[in-house]
């Protein structure tokens, strides 16, 4: 079956509500050892996340749904088994300090949960030219949200937000070359969002496509239609360097280990695939000496499983290190202003409350001589 949604899971195969204790495994690095920690908790679902000028975390979480829904007469629906979605103002983004101090900073965002369980809120956050925007995937029709649609949003003050970019519309008016049709969501699934070049680039999954935002006239260009070349790989998630975003994806269920490559998207669109050998990957992120971490939310065949997720490093020789393991369906990974690696971490299934991981990686903070990258080459 494939995933129709970021993060899925076969109802057939429920999560096992297990005990939170375990801590994720740490590995010896060459310069010394990994140490993890937990940051904050008290999150709904934590999807992605950035900082403010202040060094202040800004966190997307997708909420629980609701009990909202619309009919087949009003819009075309999700079909079964994923579909239908019922809806509700459930998402929401926290604010946490630097001491792990949790608050709500806007809520009430469009929260979509499917029959499966999975749900679709605010996926992501990103400041561009002193603004903060949001990526609102919870919104849309087929979601069950008939006011409001999957957008790109401004977020102002005193709790308001506005639509900047219509997604939805986007998507309906600018079809992928090869759409799954068996697995097909009218107003996408769309999950990571950075800004870079004075632009803001996301991510559509179920669509499989990568585009360009400009909030300030809310034109939405596509950079490239991942499914023309690679077929329905489920791209989630982007990380620029040096003018390239780079992509990779949660690819299908049941899981195949190995069966998902990290791509390189170049400013003109054309795709590459530079590594491969993984699953299930929701989280892109360079150290500052330019080497790619990859995190796997749950890389072994089948269905999602706690405890399992990993992060491994990627040098440009072709070296991989494993850095973390144990992770509980990880949802999110970023390098934070102090240098260590942060992760949304129980992301999705029971137990909740999500958390987020602090993770020192000896040698991450450090600028070689000579940067590494996966990849050579122009434009």
């Amino acid at each position: 079956m494939a995933a129709a949604a970021v993060a899925g899971c076969d109802s057939s195969q429920p999560l096992e509500d297990t005990a939170s204790g375990a801590v994720p495994a740490i590995t010896q690095d060459a310069s010394g050892k990994a140490t993890v920690s937990v940051f904050a908790t008290g999150l709904r679902f934590p999807r992605n996340f950035t900082w403010g000028d202040h060094g202040e975390m800004y966190v997307a979480e997708a909420g629980a749904g609701g009990g909202t829904s619309t009919t087949a007469e009003q819009c075309a629906q999700v079909i079964p088994p994923v579909g239908p979605y019922s809806n509700g103002p459930t998402s929401r983004i926290s604010r946490i300090d630097r001491h792990g101090n949790r608050t709500t900073f806007m809520e009430r965002f469009p929260s979509a949960v499917n029959a499966m369980g999975d749900v679709l809120g605010i996926q992501d956050v990103a400041f561009l030219g002193g603004r903060m925007y949001g990526l609102s995937a919870g919104g849309g029709c087929s979601h069950g949200s008939a006011d409001s649609p999957a957008a790109v949003v401004k977020l102002g003050e005193h709790g308001a937000w506005a639509v900047v970019a219509d997604l939805s519309a986007y998507q309906m008016a600018n079809h992928v070359a090869k759409p799954e049709e068996d697995d097909f969501e009218p107003d996408g699934s769309w999950y990571s969002m950075v800004s870079a070049g004075g632009s803001l680039i996301a991510v559509e999954p179920n669509h499989g496509e990568i585009v360009r935002v400009n909030p300030r006239t809310g034109a939405v260009t596509r950079i490239a239609d991942i499914s023309a070349s690679q077929g329905h790989v489920v791209p989630t998630v982007v990380a620029e360097r040096r003018g390239a975003n780079y992509v990779s994806s949660l690819g299908t269920f049941p899981v195949t280990p190995g069966a998902v490559n990290i791509l390189r998207v170049s400013r003109r669109g054309d795709v590459r695939v530079v590594a491969g050998g993984f699953a299930t990957v929701l989280g892109l992120d360079f150290d500052r000496r330019g080497r790619l971490y990859v995190l796997e939310s749950t890389p072994g065949a089948g269905y999602p499983a706690p405890f399992t997720g990993r992060v491994t490093r990627l040098g440009r020789d072709g070296t991989r290190q494993v850095i973390v393991d144990g992770l509980f369906l990880p949802t999110g990974m970023r390098f934070g202003p102090d240098g260590s690696l942060y992760i949304s971490n129980k992301g999705f299934g029971p137990p909740q409350p999500g958390e987020i991981l602090r993770v020192n990686v000896p040698g991450a903070n450090d600028r070689g001589r000579h940067e590494e990258d996966m990849e050579q080459g122009g434009d």
